[in-house]
């Protein structure tokens, strides 16, 4: 993964995880993270991933991610680092030429994303949810052939 991959991944963990409401707060995140960039840079990252700010619970603004105004905040983050290290898979189901992956709450757009831009010839697309990703698979394909070549998305999948 680039640097610029790797910061942008930091960047949404951090966003999703914690209330930011200045981009001086989430320079200092990133900045905890091993992520030394300029605030134009920031800026940047944050119309590259289109975040925006959105009132919190307790009326604060704070940035957010695109679809994630109400995020489950968890009130003792781990790093981002921390976060990127531990995937997000938890389970995969087939039914004919259809799958269900389950993820943790947060995960399935990314794994989504690896999913589709993994050039897998098994599967024909994807839609993801907060913790849930609909995959279509391809007429006549074995369960077991997919799950093989699902592996360079996914690490840990069984």
């Amino acid at each position: 993964m680039g640097i610029k991959n790797s910061r942008l991944e930091a960047l949404k963990m951090i966003i999703s995880s914690m209330e930011m409401g200045s981009q001086e707060e989430v320079l200092r995140a990133l900045e905890r993270e091993g992520f030394k960039l300029t605030q134009a840079t920031l800026s940047r990252d944050l119309k590259q991933l289109k975040v925006a700010k959105a009132a919190s619970m307790n009326g604060k603004y704070v940035y957010v991610l695109p679809n994630e105004t109400m995020y489950k905040r968890v009130s003792t983050p781990r790093s981002a680092m921390e976060m990127l290290q531990v995937s997000g898979f938890l389970s995969i189901n087939f039914s004919g030429n259809m799958g269900v992956i389950k993820t943790r709450p947060g995960y399935a757009s990314s794994i989504a994303y690896n999913i589709d831009n993994s050039d897998n010839p098994y599967i024909l697309g994807t839609i993801a949810g907060d913790d849930t990703i609909f995959i279509v698979i391809k007429q006549g394909v074995r369960e077991e052939d997919v799950i093989d070549a699902l592996r360079n998305a996914i690490p840990n999948i069984a």
